[in-house]
């Protein structure tokens, strides 16, 4: 019902004492300031303006939207300026959640990236598996989930629908088995699943989990999960003590060698697909588009937008 220009307008008649002085010190016309004060009057449903010859003067329900401008147009200002901030890149807020093995290597490269690039830029993590961060960024509570794929199972593994999200495809990381350094099979180099189907085996997160039976119920046999624990880095001391072998991804390995461990490549391979995701709305605001563009930088992507995604990306 009210308006900042009517706010306004309410202001400068209360400094100036008449229309002709307030519409100079606003930069209107005469005849544009009593247009907006019948606006307003018509809104509010009351006499805002008394008029003596020349002068005016307010009544008592403009004394009121008169007092009450000072603070909203103080406020609006305050928000124009930060708003400016943010849009140029020299304030704003990216909260980001990714998987626990994300966060040992890819996400502290990013942050870095983006700290340098923007250092006004506010950036929260918190760990979190793929479900999960994908429910708080459509709930509003992240701006980027990093999550990943399983490439060589159905589509439908990863259960949550991505296509109404914006998505760059980070990095591939392989899955290769770890296992002890004086395995008959250590120094083989490539390996099949089937070929440790009597071993005991330690699995990760619930994901993590159901992946490893998939891939072994497809190489024809169901693995024997000794130990569940989704500390990579727990696994491969496991794996060092000859306790089992395991399933760990490269960004693990290349950020936690074991010399007691020797890990195989697979045969045929196994790898997941690491996503940034955000909403098209999010992809908008220059902090989470920075944040993206930081991400992909640290893992070496294109952090260009595909035509379809800027298609669907709302105007």
């Amino acid at each position: 019902m009210i308006d900042a220009a009517g706010l306004r307008v309410m202001k400068a008649i209360a400094d100036e004492g008449s229309f002709t002085s307030a519409a100079n010190a606003l930069g209107f016309t005469q005849p544009a300031i009593s247009q907006m004060v019948r606006r307003l009057e018509q809104r509010t449903g009351t006499v805002l303006v008394e008029r003596y010859g020349r002068q005016v003067r307010l009544t008592e329900a403009g004394q009121v939207l008169a007092r009450h401008a000072v603070g909203v147009l103080a406020a609006l200002d305050a928000a124009e300026e930060e708003i400016t901030a943010i849009a140029g890149l020299r304030a704003g807020r990216v909260r980001l959640q990714a998987f626990p093995s994300s966060s040992a290597t890819l996400v502290p490269k990013a942050l870095a990236i983006l700290r340098s690039r923007h250092p006004d830029i506010t950036m929260t993590f918190t760990e979190a598996e793929p479900p999960q961060s994908l429910a708080a960024l459509r709930a509003g509570d992240c701006d980027v989930a990093v999550i990943f794929a399983n490439k060589d199972v159905d589509a439908g593994e990863l259960e949550e629908d991505l296509s109404l999200l914006v998505t760059r495809h980070l990095l591939d990381d392989e899955l290769r088995l770890a296992t002890q350094k004086n395995h008959p099979l250590a120094q083989t180099g490539t390996a099949t699943l089937s070929d440790f189907a009597s071993e005991d085996w330690i699995a990760g997160c619930p994901r993590c989990r159901a992946h490893l039976v998939g891939l072994a119920e497809k190489a024809g046999f169901r693995p024997t999960v000794s130990f569940e624990i989704e500390d990579y880095v727990a696994q491969l001391g496991l794996v060092t003590a000859g306790l089992g072998v395991a399933l760990v991804p490269d960004i693990i390995l290349n950020a936690a060698k074991h010399d007691d461990v020797a890990t195989l490549s697979l045969s045929p391979v196994s790898q997941r697909q690491i996503l940034a995701v955000t909403t098209p709305d999010l992809l908008r605001v220059p902090a989470v588009a920075a944040a993206m563009d930081a991400l992909c930088a640290a893992a070496g992507a294109d952090p260009a937008a595909s035509p379809a995604e800027l298609a669907a990306a709302p105007a």
